[in-house]
């Protein structure tokens, strides 16, 4: 449909409307996942210092949000069955592309990617091939908005690529590599092989976006001023010889001639109750930055749980500090 409008087609110049119709965020989704009902009894958000109040955040109930994608019938009857249309939708959406004629080739990238191989040189060696050798898929895939370059806030010159569609990453981690096995019929076999895959290579990075979504969108004073950018990064840790995973990085606008002010650090976990040891991660992450020259005076360490927290990390919220804790029905809120 783009191409109507494109070079020499004969309605170039002529659209007086263009519409992109972009996947609907977590609290856009309520009406068509079919949550109604009363506020669900706990649901809660402890807002930071930064907010100067603590706030209790109710929302409908989403115990199936956490359901659903764990659960043998939700994968095994919807996206390993050979017979549901959806099955080969991830095929169908790279055949389409006119742009996309080595599919081999696109699926290998977009394997390598959903593999955890986010960076070019990453992406290279996973499927054999020098890095300049795959600007071409890259752009196309980017082009054709199933993938993304998104820039690390931390280090310049350092990027990253995420499949934009959750569907795409799920077939290349899960449905691609159990080919075989579902063509045999044995869906619950293929679930049972790749469930821990699914909720690390689908479920986490799209939970991760979810938060990253929701970051940007936060009322200006949840991080204490409106929000600049948000991205995820990786911070050295020379001492401990390690990198600290970074998923959700609120920054403030640039000041041109000041350190860049982080307004906030954040970890995202589905599927793990959230302990005192993330929220320690994060600290460790603000020291390490302030030290590169970021201005982390304000910073507030922000903890997304999808599977809740301990006690020890929900007393830290409520004695106050800049501590933030985001539970599912804030987000879906």
């Amino acid at each position: 449909m783009g191409r109507l409008l494109a070079g020499n087609a004969p309605l170039r110049g002529r659209a007086s409307l263009e519409l992109i119709v972009r996947p609907a965020r977590l609290p856009e989704r309520r009406p068509i996942l079919g949550h109604h009902g009363s506020p669900a009894r706990g649901s809660w958000c402890i807002r930071s210092s930064a907010a100067r109040r603590p706030t209790a955040v109710s929302s409908s109930p989403v115990t199936h949000l956490r359901r659903w994608p764990t659960s043998t019938h939700g994968c095994s009857e919807r996206l390993l069955n050979p017979q549901v249309p959806l099955f080969r939708e991830a095929r169908y959406l790279l055949a389409e592309d006119a742009d996309i004629r080595d599919t081999a080739t696109y699926h290998a990238v977009l394997g390598a990617i959903a593999s955890g191989n986010a960076t070019r040189g990453g992406i290279a060696n996973h499927i054999g091939r020098k890095s300049p050798d795959i600007g071409h898929p890259l752009a196309v895939l980017e082009d054709a908005h199933l993938i993304a370059h998104e820039a690390d806030p931390f280090r310049r010159g350092r990027s990253v690529y995420r499949i934009t569609e959750p569907l795409i990453t799920f077939y290349e981690a899960v449905t691609r590599r159990e080919w075989t096995r579902l063509e045999r019929g044995d869906a619950a076999g293929a679930w049972r092989n790749s469930r821990a895959t699914f909720l690390a290579r689908v479920v986490g990075p799209n939970f991760e976006g979810i938060c990253r979504d929701w970051a940007m969108s936060a009322e200006p004073d949840l991080f204490g001023e409106p929000t600049g950018e948000v991205g995820a990064g990786i911070v050295n840790d020379p001492v401990n010889r390690t990198q600290i995973q970074v998923d959700i990085a609120v920054l403030a606008a640039e000041d041109p001639g000041r350190p860049r002010r982080i307004l906030s650090l954040g970890e995202a976990k589905w599927d793990t109750v959230m302990t005192m040891g993330h929220l320690e991660r994060l600290g460790r992450a603000r020291d390490l930055l302030s030290v590169k020259g970021f201005d982390t005076r304000e910073t507030v360490l922000a903890c997304y749980g999808g599977g809740g927290f301990d006690d020890g990390l929900r007393e830290a919220a409520r004695r106050g500090g800049q501590v933030l804790l985001v539970d599912l029905p804030a987000l879906y809120g």
